[in-house]
């Protein structure tokens, strides 16, 4: 039986008046735990705060609205505090323990993109909260959180019992949480939307791609990830990743078409993506996207963190590399039909503004 490649919309698992939790389900989105991926989005409303925690898998952080504080301690680290806003991608890797924080009128939420190879259950997140009405030490005994701490049985208690929250929680004005600093930033914030493009189409689209180069931890996340920005009508090639990739898309903003293929040269799947979906292509499948008139914006994770592409058309096509006698043998067409063939999208690569 094929495997279903509808895109989803998340679901909330909890919340209060601090924010939201949300979450795509592998038993709704089946590639989730076929392709061994977790996704998941925080909303985090004026004041909260979302409480300590980490988790069982690498994941790519990517802010979609707001401004915040991200607390971020790597193992053997500090703690780093850095200011967040929209557009900013973090690399989070194994063992990482996070926190994070709004101060502002305005939503501040950040998805979350990773694999579960690692993880308790294939394509889903498990957070380990420090505290709060889940948190680790409710699960210990006093006694064994006495002896930890150095604390006796009545300051235990009321420490550890006092935090009735649930995974984010909203602070009253008398808290005052630490400054961020902008060189924690260094090596483990980027921002896409100020970032240099890797691509740049004049009426058809923008690249910037997340690697090793510009943010190092990606590295240790072992994920690569990108964010396009497609102009209105236009056109992404059909490509495939060459490495064996996974590619997870959420739809940032706006909308389009998508059409992916697969063995036999079966079209899998044929829809309407819009903001707020989750798309993921298996390996090796070709997917090609066409803009609605507003554009659409989308921020993917490639399961290698330099991944390698093949586009099937356009100036830098696998077709351009082909001799003319073998393209004429694999269409089973003349020297003419070639050399049109041929001599069309010499100059675009990637995207491809709308029809004159």
């Amino acid at each position: 039986m094929a495997m279903d490649l509808s895109p989803q919309l998340a679901k909330q698992v909890y919340g209060g008046n601090g924010g939201s939790y949300y979450e795509w389900c592998p038993s709704e989105l089946g590639m989730l735990r076929h392709g061994n991926i977790g996704a998941a989005k925080l909303a985090v409303e004026k004041d909260g705060f979302a409480l300590p925690s980490y988790s069982d898998s690498s994941k790519v952080a990517y802010v979609l609205q707001g401004n915040g504080v991200a607390g971020i301690v790597l193992p053997e680290s500090e703690e780093k505090v850095v200011a967040i806003k929209k557009g900013d991608a973090i690399a989070l890797p194994f063992g990482v323990v996070t926190w994070w924080h709004n101060k502002n009128d305005a939503e501040l939420v950040i998805l979350f993109l990773g694999e579960t190879s690692k993880a308790h259950k294939a394509g889903q997140f498990t957070n380990f909260f420090f505290t709060g009405s889940d948190g680790i030490f409710s699960g210990f005994s006093t006694e064994f959180v006495g002896r930890a701490w150095d604390l006796d049985e009545k300051d235990v208690k009321s420490i550890v019992g006092n935090q009735s929250g649930k995974g984010i929680v909203k602070l009253d004005g008398n808290i005052k949480l630490p400054e961020p600093k902008q060189d924690h930033r260094n090596g483990m914030v980027l921002n896409c939307l100020e970032a240099p493009l890797d691509v740049d189409i004049k009426g058809g689209g923008r690249v910037v791609v997340l690697n090793t180069k510009n943010l190092p931890l990606v590295g240790e996340v072992g994920l690569g990830a990108d964010l396009v920005r497609l102009d209105g009508s236009a056109m992404c090639s059909p490509g495939f990743s060459c490495d064996s990739a996974l590619q997870v898309t959420y739809i940032v903003r706006g909308s389009g078409r998508v059409q992916v293929v697969g063995p036999n040269g079966e079209r899998v799947l044929e829809t309407t993506i819009k903001e707020g979906f989750l798309l993921i292509v298996p390996r090796f499948y070709v997917v090609s996207k066409i803009a609605d008139l507003d554009g659409m914006e989308w921020f993917s994770i490639i399961t290698t963190p330099n991944p390698i592409f093949t586009h099937l058309a356009g100036s830098s096509s696998v077709w351009k590399a082909l001799s003319p006698a073998v393209l004429q043998a694999a269409f089973n067409v003349g020297s003419g039909l070639e050399q049109l063939f041929r001599s069309k999208r010499t100059n675009d690569a990637i995207f491809f503004p709308p029809p004159k």
